[in-house]
């Protein structure tokens, strides 16, 4: 438990790009077909979980965008 806790962890400190690029890995690998129902539904469930890191990591950089608007305008995005 405490190793997938790391892994997690591991995750959520890499970058936009590196994020990006580990779900192109995900996505060749879902493609290629070769892998297992067990392998793909587990490559599935990684690529979803760093999907939603992304996503999160953008709606940190738009609230920080936001407030360093704050003085002036808000723009949409």
């Amino acid at each position: 438990m405490a190793e997938r806790e790391e892994k997690v962890q591991e995750e959520e400190n890499k970058t936009l790009e590196q994020l990006f690029a580990g779900l192109d890995d995900v996505v060749e690998k879902l493609e290629e077909g070769s892998t297992s129902l067990e392998e793909s539904f587990r490559l599935y469930q990684k690529g979803m979980e760093m999907l939603k890191m992304c996503n999160d990591k953008i709606d940190t950089v738009e609230k920080k965008v936001l407030i360093l608007e704050e003085n002036g305008e808000i723009h949409e995005f």
